[in-house]
């Protein structure tokens, strides 16, 4: 649909991460904005707090983390707009099965047989193997998955990989990545995770990106983003939206009032709740799209973290075998890797652990929810640009990409483009 961009026009924008904060920061620069956020802070999954330590005290982020200097332009750019510093980090990666049964992490040979009897063991040398194979063959594969339409599940029965490549590799790396559950995660579209893999450079030893993370924390970019904006209404649910007689009526506590469009930058689930008027097409694509609940338990816990101190990574994933693979994925994230903290003490944030970490070493705890990028979501994806403007609504947020800080971006970029305000920075 095309936008009337040549008159100033009073927008609301519902929820504050990174595709609403973005979208009201760009769109401001023309357009009267009001950013709604239910919560009590701006930010959504970035989520910085205050950690205080053997007498110190620092920043740590619980939600965002990190991004690269590849895949992530539009981020990079943004950041050097509003002047956010940033410092390089590591993503090394651990797999524990079941309480340190099997460990290992993927930094150097020394890690990877951190378990020296692994050397002779013809699973896992065969799951090495198989990693190599899986690389190799990731390009045809993904041509041959754009005609076939296979899942992950059908891609590795196809190529014959073994139980140890899938349960003590594969699936953790990914459901990692996702904050899923393995079960989810082989139902994902094979062309899908493999563009994602080889887009982020996850299927090669050498020329990996530069992965760093926001000095000060996430939170930094949130403010700089915040003290651009002249209308930002926190703890401000928003009950309702209607779209009638050419115009946008938003319902709070506060009342009913009119816009002249609305930009929804919520999960896709709630979007199609607030819709007191939602049309068939918009329950098709806004309902195919699913969400996995995750508790982010932050604190200092090293029995959350593998049993080897030398396996120890940025993100360590803790599997057990025997599980139906639809619990959610257990991934402790040992933030002294990532952020350049002052404690000597390990800090740490997991998600859904196995068991509860002492809860005298518990800092805090948040919930989450992260897309489920199956075919169906998918395929709504697809179909997203021809509700985009149409009864004056338009739709932003991760699960319109892969589910990360770049897609929710890229998806308020966008928005921007549809109001003429798309900055020069901007790569499409």
């Amino acid at each position: 649909m095309t936008t009337d961009t040549s008159t100033q026009q009073r927008i609301a924008i519902i929820g504050a991460g990174i595709a609403g904060l973005a979208s009201a920061y760009l769109l401001s620069r023309r357009h009267t904005v009001t950013l709604y956020e239910s919560g009590d802070y701006l930010g959504g999954h970035t989520n910085t707090v205050d950690v205080s330590l053997d007498g110190l005290s620092h920043p740590v982020d619980t939600g965002f983390l990190v991004f690269n200097d590849r895949t992530y332009p539009n981020l990079i750019a943004l950041f050097d707009e509003l002047g956010v510093a940033s410092h390089a980090t590591g993503m090394t990666f651990a797999v524990s099965v079941d309480d340190g049964r099997l460990e290992w992490a993927g930094s150097n040979l020394n890690t990877v047989f951190a378990q020296r009897r692994n050397l002779l063991s013809p699973q896992f040398v065969g799951m090495l193997r198989d990693i190599l194979r899986f690389n190799a063959a990731a390009q045809a594969g993904l041509d041959a998955a754009i005609e076939s339409r296979i899942t992950l599940a059908q891609l590795l029965e196809q190529g014959r990989y073994g139980r140890a490549f899938r349960d003590a590799y594969l699936l953790p790396m990914a459901a990692a990545i996702w904050s899923s559950a393995p079960g989810d995660i082989l139902r994902f579209p094979a062309t899908t995770f493999l563009r994602f893999c080889l887009n982020h450079a996850l299927l090669q030893v050498n020329d990996r990106p530069q992965w760093r993370s926001v000095i000060g924390g996430g939170r930094d970019y949130v403010r700089r983003i915040a003290a651009t904006l002249n209308d930002v209404r926190l703890r401000t649910p928003v009950y309702g939206v209607q779209r009638h007689d050419g115009r946008v009526l938003v319902r709070t506590d506060d009342g009913v009032e009119a816009f002249d469009a609305v930009v929804f930058a919520t999960h896709a689930p709630d979007t199609l709740k607030l819709l007191d008027d939602a049309g068939d097409d918009e329950r098709r694509v806004l309902g195919a799209v699913r969400y996995q609940p995750n508790t982010a338990v932050l604190h200092t816990d090293t029995g959350q973290l593998p049993r080897r101190q030398s396996v120890w990574s940025a993100w360590n994933c803790l599997a057990r075998t025997g599980d139906d693979g639809n619990r959610p994925v257990c991934v402790s994230y040992l933030l002294n890797r990532l952020q350049p903290l002052p404690f000597t003490r390990p800090v740490i944030v997991t998600l859904n652990p196995h068991t509860e970490p002492d809860p005298a070493r518990v800092l805090a705890r948040f919930e989450y929810d992260h897309p489920l990028l199956d075919q169906p979501a998918i395929d709504a994806q697809a179909k997203l640009a021809q509700l985009q403007g149409r009864r004056r609504s338009w739709y932003a947020g991760a699960w319109t990409g892969y589910g990360f800080h770049e897609d929710g971006l890229k998806s308020a970029l966008r928005v921007a483009d549809a109001f003429g305000v798309l900055p020069a920075w901007a790569v499409r």
